[in-house]
């Protein structure tokens, strides 16, 4: 088996993880790339990378029959356009906070390294957003596993969203902002202002204002396999658009088109987990704190 190693560089924690991962793996046989400048990090943090089988990966030049991302479910995400339409699932450790994307602790990295080669595993297919431009604009990785984000440039006006499903006029959003969200997305930036929570086979997208003028205002969820249309209007002429945080600033005459991607992120879930028992934990449900 071969697999590649992707991390976040800006915790020292991490490190470490990347070095039980390491000993893990090489305790059966796996050959081990790793993204250049993750290891460029494992080395300035005085971890020792002279093992069998070390192979650099830059760009989109590699391929794997799983991938390890080491990090928050940010440092997922990011791995998941790293891989984009390669098919190759993915393991998150999580080295962040709530870790939704990213379960698998670092105390528990040797037995679910086990499990993992031992066959014991379930993946997930998970849906993308992709976003088009009749110019073609957006010129980075022009899809987003957890949302795409309409929103104002600046800190001072509201912009006015039109927004239609299947050429069907849904409202005008007066708004900082709307998300346009994945089942998966429904637990981030969704989910802090004010969606609903929704079970990551859902077939669905959510479609979310951000800070909307009218509190009567509300998300709605739809199919994802509808077409959703967007267009902006705000009073500087430009708007700020942002693919699960990667960013670019688009002229309001753009007009945007979502549809859902061709392919999928591949998640590498253990055998033994399961959604709500995530829910309950990340969230603390049923935890009282008087």
């Amino acid at each position: 088996m071969k697999v590649i190693i992707f991390g976040n560089k800006c915790k020292d924690r991490i490190a470490i993880y990347a070095r039980q991962l390491v000993n893990s793996l090489l305790k059966r046989n796996v050959s081990i790339y790793f993204e250049k400048d993750f290891c460029r990090f494992l080395v300035e943090k005085g971890i020792d990378m002279a093992f069998p089988h070390q192979l650099l990966c830059e760009g989109e030049d590699f391929e794997a029959d799983m991938a390890f991302s080491i990090g928050g479910d940010g440092t997922f995400i990011k791995t998941s356009a790293k891989i984009g339409k390669k098919n190759i699932p993915i393991i998150g450790i999580n080295a962040g906070r709530l870790g939704f994307l990213a379960d698998i602790a670092g105390d528990e990295i040797e037995e679910a390294v086990k499990e993992i080669l031992d066959g014991k595993y379930k993946i997930e297919d998970r849906t993308l957003l992709r976003l088009y431009t009749k110019e073609k604009l957006y010129k980075d990785f022009n899809y987003a596993l957890n949302e795409i984000a309409v929103m104002k440039r600046d800190s001072s006006s509201m912009i006015t969203i039109d927004a239609w499903a299947n050429d069907v006029f849904i409202n005008s959003y007066q708004a900082d902002g709307l998300l346009i969200s994945t089942s998966t997305g429904s637990t981030a930036y969704s989910m802090s202002v004010g969606g609903p929570i929704v079970v990551p086979q859902a077939p669905n997208f959510i479609i979310t204002p951000i800070a909307p003028h009218s509190l009567n205002v509300r998300p709605i969820i739809i199919p994802d396999d509808w077409e959703i249309k967007l267009r902006v209007e705000s009073r500087n002429n430009q708007f700020l658009i942002a693919l699960d945080g990667r960013n670019n600033i688009f002229d309001s005459k753009t007009h945007l088109i979502i549809k859902k991607a061709g392919f999928t992120t591949k998640v590498v879930k253990r055998e033994n987990n399961d959604f709500f028992d995530t829910l309950r934990s990340k969230l603390m449900w049923g935890m009282s704190e008087r």
